[in-house]
């Protein structure tokens, strides 16, 4: 079998896993974990430094995944530091953030970047899925699922073929199957 020709750069098993399902067998997929800096910025800002970080360490071509909670209370804060919210916080806390508003809604934010390799430009694809912000429900594995709610359910809730047919993530991998199948060899 020959090489995979585009790399994920993740370390994230359960992120992997998402978009290897999604992708099917349309392209050859590997992943690797690097620990990149994460510049401060806005999630386009951030993406693109990643991707571009990415395929700078990679010597090829690779997507990368920045994912966001977007509390519009908040003015979309927590968004792309989510992460780090999450891990201080988790979700008793994250809920608590917005005890202070009537609006629970939010938007669950997945933008891929991609880029050809070392020096060139970096594209992104961005998915975007409304939901209000809920106490826990579901198995807590999965970032902040059991916290977002669409259709009635958390995201933990869902079946994953489900989820993975409406989440943000989805729509993200949606535009980029379509510009891989126009773009990119052996897709």
């Amino acid at each position: 079998m020959s090489a995979p020709i585009l790399t994920f750069v993740t370390g994230n098993a359960n992120k992997l896993r998402e978009v290897s399902t999604i992708l099917g067998d349309m392209i050859p997929l590997t992943n690797r974990a690097l620990d990149l800096p994460e510049l401060q910025g806005t999630l386009e800002e951030i993406t693109l430094d990643k991707a571009r970080r990415a395929a700078e360490a990679i010597g090829g071509p690779v997507i990368v995944e920045d994912t966001c909670l977007c509390f519009n209370a908040l003015n979309g804060l927590p968004g792309p530091y989510v992460k780090w919210f999450m891990k201080e916080l988790g979700h008793v806390g994250l809920n608590n953030m917005l005890a202070a508003y009537e609006d629970k809604s939010a938007q669950a934010v997945c933008t891929f970047g991609y880029c050809k390799g070392p020096g060139e430009p970096a594209i992104l694809f961005e998915g975007r899925t409304n939901g209000k912000i809920v106490p826990a429900r579901g198995p807590p594995v999965f970032g902040w699922d059991a916290i977002f709610e669409h259709e009635g359910k958390t995201f933990a809730e869902m079946d994953k073929e489900h989820k993975n047919s409406i989440s943000h993530r989805f729509k993200a991998i949606e535009k980029l199957k379509a510009w891989l199948k126009e773009n990119h060899p052996h897709a």
